[in-house]
């Protein structure tokens, strides 16, 4: 049989870490192909040496039963290898338009064609319904916005095989469904797909072959159509997949947090950001904020935490915030998971005893005084590292030697470590694992039964479903319904969140 990919025996070392060891894999030509496996179990780094992003130590990669050695991405593209990265890619500082065509500019008399590029890209936004502004800004899009256009530079440089690193990630039921039938229409047209993902409800839906890869090396090559989600699930980690589910209501009396009519406003003066947003949440309660992707949810968390201006009051234990500073707020007891980890929670290119500094530089453990306690600090990192099941050498690990579900576990290890009144978690379990998703999910359980109050964003809408006692719906900036989880569904709760409900 011809296979579009194939690796042979690939490993690759970092310093203190094998990410990958003898990993093989075939991939059919004019399939789906899920590769899944556990945080840190090498999924990305194999398919970055594929994309020609890092160089294999040993093994082989053949393309079409040509063997290969990408020694960078342009040729990894110019063999028509196309990837759609988890961390994206992009020139904050261009558009859309700017960074889909970069370093692939159409001309016409030797000046580029804004118009031919503009064109292609419409078209091919409407048609795998990505529905994105060429012209605007990428530090101006949010987390889903930002996943789209990394699609359509793959799509504008017409790979034949196509990596998908969590492409799922920020998407609704009905934007996974319209994505997904993108994928099956380019398996139609004899294109190839490579699909990563810690959904394997999903992998199982949209893939013809599974290859599953533990602590760096393949242990199974399956037909999605010859197992079961339990079954992929003890095979990549040894255990069922969790459930996000909640139990009791330890609501309490005590309101921890209340907003009053906050208004943010665009910077560019344009329609605000949030109108008119009131709700109270107590201690102990758990309220979901559901909405698609640049709808006001994540200025909503940024406005409770002063990283916006705004109108209206935000009131903390009865006490208003508004004078406040970042730093006095998060010194009041106000924990923060931010939606993008990279770019908002960690400095990558630091260890992960400094990491742990960060947010957090103005009490114990981490000072003495004036001074930064570091051997307390690097003893605490450790501790978090061991609670967490964070997957690295030591405290010195640098955090860009982590997976990014390692990294997104130390985070939420970091912030937790306060034991914060009120935690501020935006897709809290997002690209990790089965087995760090139920630690998450346990570990927020446990603090909201000892009287933290919980607001949660995710585009995993049954985590969303199944973590919050309340629901509150976003729809261009403004709260439009409150559900009630227990008698609400994912399908319904898309629908509210595009306005079709």
């Amino acid at each position: 049989m011809a296979y579009a990919v194939e690796l042979r025996n690939i490993s690759k070392r970092f310093p203190g870490v094998v990410a990958n060891r003898d990993v093989s894999m075939k991939v059919r030509g004019g399939s789906v192909h899920a590769l899944v496996g556990e945080n840190g179990a090498g999924k990305s780094t194999v398919m970055k040496i594929l994309y020609g992003m890092q160089q294999p130590d040993s093994g082989e990669i053949l393309i079409d039963d040509q063997q290969v050695a990408f020694r960078k991405p342009a040729d990894a593209i110019a063999a028509g290898v196309g990837m759609v990265h988890q961390h994206f890619m992009l020139a904050d500082n261009f558009t859309v338009l700017e960074n889909v065509i970069l370093g692939y500019e159409p001309t016409k008399r030797g000046v580029i064609n804004v118009a031919e590029a503009r064109k292609k890209i419409l078209e091919m936004s409407a048609a795998y319904g990505l529905d994105v502004n060429p012209d605007a800004l990428v530090e101006d899009l949010g987390v889903g916005q930002r996943q789209r256009v990394e699609i359509l530079k793959v799509l504008y440089r017409g790979a034949r095989i196509l990596i998908f690193d969590e492409p799922t990630a920020v998407l609704v039921p009905q934007e996974v469904d319209e994505l997904f039938g993108a994928l099956h229409g380019l398996r139609e047209d004899g294109l190839t797909v490579i699909f990563i993902s810690h959904k394997l409800d999903e992998v199982l839906r949209v893939a013809d072959d599974v290859t599953v890869v533990r602590a760096g090396s393949t242990v199974a090559e399956v037909k999605a159509s010859d197992v079961t989600a339990k079954q992929l699930a003890e095979l990549m980690v040894g255990s069922e997949l969790p459930s996000p589910e909640i139990h009791g209501t330890p609501r309490r009396e005590l309101i921890t947090l209340s907003l009053k009519n906050v208004t943010v406003p665009s910077p560019s003066g344009a329609r605000d950001l949030i109108s008119d947003v009131s709700f109270e949440l107590h201690a102990g309660e758990v309220v979901g904020i559901a909405g698609v992707e640049g709808n006001g949810q994540s200025e909503l968390i940024e406005a409770i935490l002063g990283l916006r201006k705004y109108r209206g009051e935000v009131l903390f234990k009865g006490e208003s915030l508004d004078r406040f500073s970042v730093a006095h707020r998060r010194d009041l007891g106000i924990g923060f998971i931010p939606e993008d980890r990279q770019r908002q929670a960690l400095l990558m290119a630091s260890p992960l005893w400094e990491n742990r500094i960060l947010g957090h530089q103005r009490g114990k453990p981490v000072m003495n005084g004036y001074v930064i306690d570091k051997k307390s600090t690097m003893t605490d990192t450790i501790s978090i590292m061991e609670e967490f099941d964070v997957r690295a050498p030591g405290p010195d690990t640098l955090a860009l030697a982590l997976s990014g579900g390692n990294q997104q576990k130390f985070i939420v290890g970091r912030e937790m470590r306060g034991d914060p009144s009120l935690l501020l978690a935006s897709h809290p379990a997002r690209g990790v694992d089965v087995g760090a998703q139920a630690d998450i999910w346990n570990e927020l359980r446990r603090a909201r039964e000892k009287g933290m109050a919980i607001v949660m964003i995710s585009a995993d809408l049954e985590e969303l479903i199944g973590m919050s006692d309340r629901l509150l719906v976003m729809l261009r900036g403004k709260i439009t319904a409150t559900l009630d989880p227990k008698t609400t569904t994912p399908e319904s709760l898309g629908s509210a969140m595009t306005g079709a409900a």
